[in-house]
């Protein structure tokens, strides 16, 4: 079924110049992506079940059937810097998207640099692969996975780590991935759009608007150190801005923990 027959059947759009592969089954939507190199239009790669799906860092991410498992490919036409801002174009995105769904704004807030938190649970999670040798990013990948309907029930979780969240505790009712991925493509075509044409600068004060904890103490993990402090800011980089005992440090890459 094409995406046009499936949308009309579905009473939902679809992006205009959105291409998706829709998969019963695959390793994981990243790796799909990886192994059909360039494409032709920005194209949403998703799967009814990715049997190896991995997060940050290499971490397992649990994708049963029933959530939502996808990946955009992308040309973003910019440089490293640039592209790593995608992951807030995509969490404001998923934001929008949600609002469809929960009633209580409040209850979703954007958690740096890659979660969206719903009630306090993790309940999404983007990651981020570009391809490119110090130039133009030739190939962004996105990937998204939400807990629409189901939650991983045996995860060992960190000290101030989320717990898992599913958007059906709030909806009450199943959430179709299809549907759910239409809304979203439809918005993160949007953002992107906006993104490119106005910078940074808008998107980042509505992020900061839906940031989880900001003004509140919170802890960065990175590879080398852990770092407590006050979450003030997220810069003009995207980097997060704490106001530590030492003063104020931005950290361009961590772990975050409440």
């Amino acid at each position: 079924m094409s995406i046009e027959a499936a949308a009309g059947q579905g009473g939902w759009h679809w992006p205009a110049g959105h291409d998706l592969i829709l998969l019963d089954e695959t390793d994981s939507t990243m790796a799909e992506a990886r192994r059909r190199g360039p494409l032709a239009r920005p194209t949403w790669i998703a799967a009814r079940r990715q049997t190896a799906a991995v997060g940050r860092r290499g971490r397992t991410w649990a994708a049963p059937e029933g959530n939502l498992s996808a990946t955009l490919v992308m040309d973003p036409g910019c440089g490293p810097a640039q592209a790593a801002l995608y992951s807030f174009v995509a969490s404001y995105a998923l934001y929008a998207t949600l609002t469809a769904y929960v009633l209580n704004r409040d209850a979703v807030t954007l958690k740096w640099p890659n979660d969206v938190l719903l009630k306090g649970g993790k309940l999404a999670g983007i990651l981020l692969e570009a391809d490119g040798a110090g130039g133009p990013v030739a190939r962004l990948a996105i990937g998204i996975g939400v807990n629409l309907n189901t939650a991983p029930t045996h995860v060992a979780l960190e000290p101030g780590a989320p717990r898992p969240a599913t958007l059906a505790e709030v909806t009450g009712e199943p959430v179709d991935p299809l549907e759910f991925l239409a809304f979203l493509a439809e918005h993160l075509a949007h953002q992107g759009a906006f993104f490119r044409a106005h910078g940074f600068g808008p998107l980042r004060a509505a992020w900061l608007e839906r940031a989880a904890r900001r003004g509140r103490t919170i802890t960065a993990r990175t590879s080398n150190e852990q770092i407590a402090g006050t979450f003030v800011t997220v810069d003009e980089d995207g980097q997060l801005v704490l106001e530590t005992s030492d003063g104020p440090r931005a950290i361009a890459a961590a772990d975050v923990f409440f």
